[in-house]
């Protein structure tokens, strides 16, 4: 019996995709193209007359607002009511105004021709106001067609720096038959934004003598070239139509082009393009029709074998997750692949995995302050030995210390080392205490007390000191606190010593310590100290309740100081915390329950 040929299903799936997709895609290139190669030169005879159409519009209306603005020049200028210095002021003030004007010059009969210039930019350009002038006199304004339009416009331009055009607009007076011609030089720099805007097509505008009045070669128009390659170019102004659309060949190159009237000083509009581009068009579009049917082609087979993977391959997942959850590692997470039943499978699983995590971490967790809480425990206790061993035979010693130096003249040269016995017996003595109290062995009665009391008590104690240091002590009290369960004098000492603290490390330089109080949403009271000191890095920060971890040099602390201030707040069934960055001064806060007898 032949052995039947194994395919797997993604596979089948994945070829049938494939082959939907390319059949697809076939079809709908070979329309594309077939649609396009029947249309192509009608299209462009159609975005040709609308190009045309559209930019004669724009111009026209361009114009339209230049020969607004001289018409109002010539209101002003003209105006036998006006007093000469008023008229002066109002032309310069308007002139400023329009930023795209060169020049205006006012023309009245048996009159001189009145001047406005923009030196500046005729002077940017190497102009001056007599080559102006003198352009005028070689091409004197044609009064006929004047008369006849209301508008000549042409291009006057005189350096290829400073392309501009020049609009001559008559007005006259039907009451007194008095007849006055404004001219203005403006720039083209609009006009020519205007031929540049489409990169495909080329446009252009014919002045009313044939010369190029705006292209995107900008050397053309500062040439003032004139427009020899377009067909009939007269006809094209006075045709019936307002767009026309013809066919030409210009150099050997066949040519399409669309023809617009700016119904403005006998202007022209032209936009043309090859008609090769056309049929270069049609190429590059099926050529990216191609192209993009392999890129679909590809894009489809890749999404089809993730499709077909997405079927077979999430059990797979699954089963290779468990065997590493029997290893006993909880951290493995599976990725839902779909919202169907394997998807459903793998959220419970991974919802199993985060629920065993989570327990080992807590349990790992409570083993750790297990650890910790015995170690520390196991310290107070052997601290707690140590200090009741030492304690009798240092009081012995300073004793016998003492009575010494009374009997003791002050010249013996033995006075100055028995002090120092004194001196440090002390110091050790203060060590015990610490060690003491930070064993708790010490135990005392915590009774209602008022927290601004016990900040207040504090600060009397110690602010002379703070004060002799260069440090200003600050008090920032809420008022109406309730009372808080405990002892008052271990309270001062508490804060006592993080005043102190905050002292000293400024290190003798002028800085600040300030105190508040205040009652937070939770029902507790907030202690807060904070000072301007040098703060502290993430390491220290870690430490500083640590017994015997200090930052002092050696011999100016026992580093036992927050240690016990930490015991004494956590006796008060409160907490202490620290918040501090290099630069940005230490701030520690402390809460404390309020006192459960206050009735509100």
């Amino acid at each position: 019996m032949a052995k039947r040929l194994h395919i797997p299903i993604r596979f089948k799936v994945l070829i049938t995709l494939l082959a939907v997709i390319t059949v697809v895609v076939s079809l709908i290139t070979f329309n594309m193209a077939k649609l396009f190669h029947a249309d192509k030169e009608a299209s462009i005879r159609d975005l040709t007359s609308v190009i045309a159409a559209n930019t004669a519009e724009e111009a026209r209306s361009l114009l339209s607002g230049y020969r607004e603005k001289l018409q109002v020049f010539g209101r002003i200028m003209f105006d036998g009511k006006l007093p000469s210095d008023q008229k002066v002021r109002l032309l310069a003030g308007l002139f400023e105004e329009s930023g795209d004007f060169v020049a205006v010059t006012f023309y009245e009969k048996g009159k001189n021709p009145f001047t406005l210039y923009d030196a500046n930019a005729l002077g940017s350009a190497g102009l001056s106001k007599a080559d102006v002038q003198r352009y005028r006199l070689e091409h004197p304004i044609p009064m006929d067609r004047l008369r006849r339009e209301k508008v000549f416009v042409e291009n006057s331009t005189l350096a290829e720096k400073l392309p501009t055009l020049t609009m001559v607009i008559l007005q006259g007076d039907p009451e007194t038959g008095r007849e006055t011609i404004a001219e203005a030089v403006v720039r083209l720099d609009s006009l020519l934004r205007l031929a540049r805007r489409s990169v495909v097509f080329d446009t252009y505008l014919v002045d009313s003598r044939g010369i190029l009045l705006a292209r995107a070669d900008r050397n053309q128009v500062g040439m003032r070239t004139p427009v020899d390659w377009t067909p009939d170019l007269t006809n094209l102004k006075y045709q019936p139509s307002m767009v026309t659309t013809l066919e030409y060949s210009l150099g050997g190159e066949e040519k399409i082009g669309g023809f617009g009237r700016v119904e403005f000083g006998e202007l022209l509009v032209g936009v043309e393009i090859p008609k090769t581009a056309a049929y270069l068009t049609a190429r590059d579009l099926l050529t990216n029709l191609i192209y993009s049917s392999i890129l679909m082609v590809m894009v489809a087979a890749f999404l089809s074998f993730i499709w077909a993977d997405r079927i077979t391959h999430p059990v797979e997942l699954l089963s290779k997750a468990s065997r590493v959850v029997a290893q006993g590692k909880f951290d493995v997470h599976v990725q839902p692949t779909s919202r169907d039943e394997i998807g459903e499978l793998a959220e419970s699983f991974n919802q199993m995995t985060h629920e065993l995590k989570s327990r080992e971490d807590a349990l790992s967790e409570a083993q750790n302050k297990l650890i910790q809480s015995e170690k520390m425990a196991a310290f107070g206790q052997l601290g707690a030995g140590i200090a009741h061993e030492v304690k009798n035979p240092l009081a012995g010693i300073l004793g016998y210390a003492q009575i010494s130096l009374r009997k003791m003249d002050q010249e013996n040269p033995l006075h100055k080392n028995l002090l120092v016995i004194e001196k440090e017996t002390k110091r050790c003595k203060t060590i015990i205490d610490n060690l003491l109290r930070f064993a708790r062995q010490e135990k005392v009665a915590l009774d209602p007390v008022d927290p601004n009391t016990v900040v207040e008590d504090a600060v009397a104690i110690v602010e002379h000191q703070l004060n002799m240091n260069k440090v200003k002590l600050e008090k920032d009290l809420a008022l109406d606190l309730p009372r808080i369960k405990g002892n008052s004098n271990q309270l001062q000492q508490v804060l006592m010593n993080l005043f102190i603290n905050g002292q000293q490390s400024m290190e003798g330089k002028p800085g600040s310590v300030k105190v508040s109080t205040r009652l937070l949403a939770s029902g507790q009271i907030e202690l807060r100290v904070s000072d301007t000191g040098p703060g502290m890095d993430e390491e220290i920060r870690a430490k500083i309740f640590e017994p015997f971890f200090t930052t002092k040099p050696s011999g100016k602390g026992t580093g036992l100081g927050l240690s016990v201030s930490y015991g004494i707040i956590k006796d008060h069934q409160g907490e202490i915390s620290v918040e501090s960055e290099l630069g940005k001064g230490t701030t520690f806060f402390i809460t404390i329950p309020v006192h459960e007898s206050r009735v509100g």
